[in-house]
C-alpha cells in the first residue's frame, strides 16, 4: 500500500521519493556527461584557433522528457578565464 500523501494525488499514488531519486540520478548522468563533452569541446576550439581561451560563453541546455508537456530550458555563461 502506498504512503497517505501518494494516495491523493491525481492519477494515483506517484511515489515522490521514487521519482526525487530518479531526476537526480538522470541529471547527474547529464551533468557529469555535459561536464565531459563541453570542456572537450572548448579545448578543441581552444587548440584549432577558434576559441582564444578568454571568452564568456553564452550557453543554452534544452532537456526534453517524452510524454512531459514541455521542454526544460537552462541558460548560463561558460567562462573560459
Amino acid at each position: 500500500m502506498g504512503r497517505a500523501a501518494d494516495l491523493d494525488k491525481p492519477g494515483g499514488g506517484m511515489d515522490e521519493e521514487a521519482l526525487n531519486i530518479s531526476v537526480r540520478r538522470f541529471l547527474k548522468t547529464l551533468g557529469v556527461t555535459a561536464q565531459r563533452e563541453i570542456e572537450l569541446a572548448v579545448r578543441e576550439g581552444v587548440n584549432g584557433g577558434d576559441l582564444r581561451g578568454d571568452e564568456a560563453l553564452e550557453a543554452t541546455a534544452t532537456v526534453a522528457v517524452r510524454g512531459l508537456p514541455r521542454d526544460v530550458v537552462v541558460t548560463g555563461t561558460i567562462s573560459l578565464s
